[in-house]
This record gives C-alpha cells, structure tokens and sequence, in this order.
C-alpha cells in the first residue's frame, strides 16, 4: 500500500534530519528514490527533478546526468514546476 503525499512529505523531512541536513548526496539520493520508487515514495519526476536539480546545483555531477534523463520524460510544464519547487526549497533554507 502507498503512502499519502503528506505521508511522503513527512517521510522526506525526516529523512532530510537524519541524513546531515541536506547535503548533495542527500538530494541526489531522494532525487533516485522519487525518479525509481523507493524507500517508501512513489515515483513523482517533478520531485525527482526537484532533489536532482538541488544536487546538481550543490556541486553532484551524477544529479545533472540523472535530471536530463528525468526531464526527458517530463512535459513543459512539469519541469517548470519542479524548478519552482527547488527554487522555493532554497529561499526556505
């Protein structure tokens, strides 16, 4: 059974606490769990691009690779969403 999207939410804050804060392996990591399913989320490119977009920009050359496969599959709009997301994930930090 999946969980809910506040239940994944949820599931990625603590994550993020427990992981060093949020470094660039962190994001790259949630960016593979989100792109594949894993680790209790369910597949969500725009998250993936999101966490991928803040590896990549956090010095993760794996997290650039993995964007551009990940935007492949994504229209327009997705991609413009999952920068808006890690646009706001910065100006909250």
């Amino acid at each position: 059974m999946g969980h809910s999207e506040a239940m994944q939410r949820r599931l990625v804050a603590e994550r993020l606490r427990r992981e060093l804060g949020g470094t660039a392996g962190t994001y790259y990591e949630l960016g593979v769990d989100y792109s594949v399913g894993q680790h209790g989320v369910e597949i969500d490119l725009v998250e993936a691009h999101k966490w991928f977009n803040l590896a990549a920009l956090s010095g993760d050359r794996r997290a650039q690779v993995d964007r551009a496969e990940v935007a492949a599959e994504m229209s327009a709009w997705e991609i413009a969403e999952a920068q808006r997301q890690a646009r706001a994930w910065l100006a909250a930090a």
